[in-house]
C-alpha cells in the first residue's frame, strides 16, 4: 500500500529518483549498483508484493502437509526478490542478476514435485530461458562501447546508433524467451508442473511479465523494423495460444495458454508504440490471472489432484464461493464491462481500430479476442454448468478458509482495479472517435466468442472426435502447432542420431582405420618382425652363409659356361 501511494506521489509530481552505488571499475567502465524509482517501478512493485503476499498466505493451506514447506516459502520469497531487483534496475548488469535469479529459482520451483515430468519441464524451462540470458550477456558486452551499463541514459539519443540497434535486437530476443513468444512458447505450459501457488505468481506478475517489462523500459529505442517484427510475433502468439486453449482439457494448461495469449496482446500493443497501455494491461492482467490460478488450485485440491476438466461439472453447486470468484476472474479476462480486464482490453482494441493498420492485424486481434472468450466459456461450461462427472464418493466444498481469504483479497481488485488504474495511470484520457460498428465490434466479438465456446463444448461432448482427420487437427492445435515436439524431440533426437552416425563412421570408422588403429597395427607388425629377427639371429646367420655359398657356386657355374 505504501509503495502504491508513493507511486501516486511520484506520478503527480513527475519525480524520478536514481540511486547509484559504485562497486568497482574495469577498463574505465564503472560497475555500479543502480536503483531507479519512478511511478512505473513503484506501481509494479506494489502489485508484485500484494499478489505475492496473497500467494504465500494461500500456500500455507495449499501446501499443508508438505515436509519442506519452509523451503518452498523461501524459494517463493527469493523469486519475488529477484523480480524486485529486475524492476528497479536501469542497469544491464543488475538486471541480469534479477533475470538469472528468476530463471534459476523458477527451475527449482518447477522441479519441486520430484518426478520425471517435472524434471523434463524444468530442463525445458531452464534451457529456453538460457537463450535469453546469453542474449543479455552479449548486450552487456556491446554496451561497453558507451562506457556505462546504465541503458536508461542512452535509449533516446542513441536510438539510431548501430550498437544500440544490435543491443535492442538482443534485448528483444531475451524478452521473447522470457515472455514465451513464438518460437519459444513450449516452456510455458510445461512449467505447469510447478505447484499451483507458483503458477499463480509466475503467470501474473513475475517471470513471464519480466520480458514485457524490459521491453517497456527499452521502448524508446525501438525502431520501425523492430516494432514490425514484434507486432507479427505478438499477434501470432496471441492467435496460436487462443486456438490451442480451445482444444485443451487440462485446467492449469488452459489458464497457462490464456496467459500466453495475453502476453501476445501486450507485446503487439507495445509494438504499436503504446507502452503505457501495455503496462496498464500487464497490471490488470496480473490481478485476474493470479485469482484464476488460485481458484484452479482450490478446485484441484478438492478434486483429489484431478486437473482434467472433463471430470468436473456442476461445481457451482458444490463449491459456490470458489465458483463465484472463478467466474468473476474469467469474465474479467474476457473483457466483461466494468471489470478490471475491460478497461485495458477494450481500450487496446479501440486504439488499434483507430490506427491505420492492415486487415491482417485487425482480423487477428479481434479473432484472438473472440477465441479468449470462447475458451473461457468452454471452461465455465465444463466446470460449472455441465453434468457432474467426478467420483460418486467425494467431499467437494469451500473448506479452505485461508485459501478463500487469499482469493477474496484479490477479487476486490479484480472488480475495482481496472477503473482505479485507469484514473491514476492515464493522466490524459484517450479520445476515441470511431464509427458505431467499429465501436461495437469488441462487444460483438465477445458475444460471438461466448456462443462459439458453448457450441464447441456441446459438439465435443455430444459428438466424440471419431474422425481421424478431426483428431489430427485437434492434436495439432492442442500441442501449440507442434512446438513442444520441435523444442524437445526436434532438438535432441536428430542431434543424438547424427552423433551416433558420426561416432560409428568417423570415430570408430575412418579415423580408426587411418588414424590410431592403423598406426598401432603398423608399429606392431614392424616390432614383431624386429623381434623375430632378434630371437632367431643365429639361424638367420647360418641361413645367410648357406645362401651366400649357393650364390657363389651359381656365379662360378655361370662364368664357366661363358668361357
Amino acid at each position: 500500500m505504501s509503495l502504491f501511494l508513493l507511486s501516486l506521489y511520484f506520478m503527480i509530481n513527475e519525480l524520478v529518483y536514481i540511486i547509484e552505488y559504485k562497486l568497482l571499475m574495469i577498463n574505465s567502465t564503472t560497475v555500479e549498483m543502480v536503483m531507479l524509482f519512478d511511478w512505473m517501478s513503484l506501481l509494479f512493485m506494489s502489485f508484485v508484493l500484494y499478489i505475492s503476499s496473497m500467494v504465500i498466505n494461500y500456500s500455507q493451506e495449499y501446501m499443508l502437509g508438505d515436509l519442506k514447506l519452509e523451503r518452498f516459502i523461501i524459494l517463493v520469497v527469493m523469486f519475488v526478490l529477484s523480480m524486485m531487483l529486475l524492476i528497479i534496475s536501469p542497469n544491464l548488469i543488475s538486471i541480469l542478476l534479477g533475470w538469472d535469479g528468476l530463471g534459476l529459482v523458477s527451475y527449482c520451483l518447477v522441479i519441486y514435485y520430484q518426478n520425471i515430468k517435472s524434471y523434463n519441464a524444468g530442463m525445458l524451462t531452464a534451457l529456453t530461458n538460457r537463450i535469453g540470458d546469453v542474449a543479455l550477456l552479449m548486450g552487456i558486452a556491446w554496451m561497453m562501447n558507451y562506457g556505462s551499463w546504465n541503458y536508461i541514459f542512452y535509449l533516446q539519443f542513441m536510438k539510431f546508433d548501430l550498437s544500440m540497434q544490435l543491443i535492442m535486437w538482443l534485448v528483444i530476443l531475451a524478452a521473447m524467451t522470457k515472455s514465451a513468444q513464438i518460437p519459444f512458447s513450449s516452456w510455458l505450459p510445461a512449467a505447469m508442473a510447478a505447484p499451483t501457488p507458483v503458477s499463480s505468481l509466475v503467470h501474473s506478475s513475475t517471470l513471464v511479465t519480466a520480458g514485457i517489462y524490459l521491453l517497456i523500459r527499452f521502448n524508446y529505442a525501438l525502431n520501425f523494423n523492430m516494432m514490425y517484427f514484434l507486432m507479427f510475433i505478438g499477434t501470432m502468439t496471441m492467435f496460436m495460444a487462443g486456438l490451442g486453449a480451445n482444444f485443451e482439457f487440462d485446467l492449469k494448461k488452459i489458464i497457462a495458454l490464456s496467459t500466453l495469449s495475453q502476453l501476445g496482446l501486450m507485446m503487439s500493443i507495445l509494438a504499436l508504440g503504446e507502452y503505457k497501455l501495455s503496462f496498464f494491461h500487464l497490471l490488470s492482467h496480473a490481478l485476474f490471472k493470479a485469482t484464476l490460478f488460485m481458484c484452479a488450485g482450490s478446485i484441484i485440491h478438492s478434486l483429489s489432484n484431478c486437473q482434467d476438466i472433463r471430470y468436473m461439472g456442476s461445481l457451482s453447486i458444490q463449491m459456490p464461493l470458489t465458483s463465484c470468484i472463478f467466474n468473476v476472474a474469467n469474465l474479467s479476462l474476457c473483457g466483461f464491462p466494468f471489470l478490471a480486464g475491460f478497461y485495458s482490453k477494450d481500450l487496446i482494441l479501440e486504439i488499434l481500430s483507430m490506427n491505420y493498420l492492415n486487415s491482417y492485424i485487425y482480423i487477428i486481434f479481434f479473432l484472438s479476442t473472440g477465441l479468449t472468450v470462447s475458451y473461457s466459456f468452454r471452461l465455465t461450461y465444463y466446470s460449472m454448468l455441465g453434468d457432474f462427472n467426478f467420483l460418486s464418493l467425494h467431499s467437494l466444498e469451500d473448506s479452505g478458509k485461508i485459501m478463500l481469504k487469499s482469493m477474496g483479497g484479490l477479487i476486490f481488485l479484480v472488480i475495482m482495479g481496472g477503473s482505479m488504474l485507469m484514473w491514476t495511470m492515464l493522466s490524459t484520457p484517450y479520445f476515441i472517435c470511431l464509427p458505431f460498428v467499429m465501436k461495437m465490434m469488441a462487444l460483438l466479438v465477445t458475444l460471438f466468442g461466448m456462443w462459439l465456446g458453448l457450441e464447441f463444448s456441446y459438439f465435443s461432448l455430444n459428438y466424440k472426435l471419431k474422425s481421424l482427420y478431426l483428431l489430427e487437427y485437434s492434436l495439432f492445435f492442442s500441442t501449440m502447432w507442434n512446438m513442444p515436439i520441435l523444442s524437445t524431440f526436434g532438438v535432441n533426437y536428430f542431434m543424438t542420431n547424427l552423433g551416433k552416425k558420426y561416432y560409428l563412421s568417423i570415430d570408430q570408422g575412418w579415423s580408426e582405420y587411418f588414424g590410431s588403429q592403423k598406426i598401432f597395427l603398423n608399429l606392431k607388425t614392424m616390432s614383431l618382425w624386429t623381434q623375430f629377427i632378434y630371437m632367431h639371429n643365429l639361424k638367420i646367420f647360418f641361413l645367410l652363409v648357406v645362401l651366400y655359398g649357393l650364390i657363389l657356386i651359381l656365379l662360378f657355374l655361370y662364368l664357366n659356361s661363358l668361357y
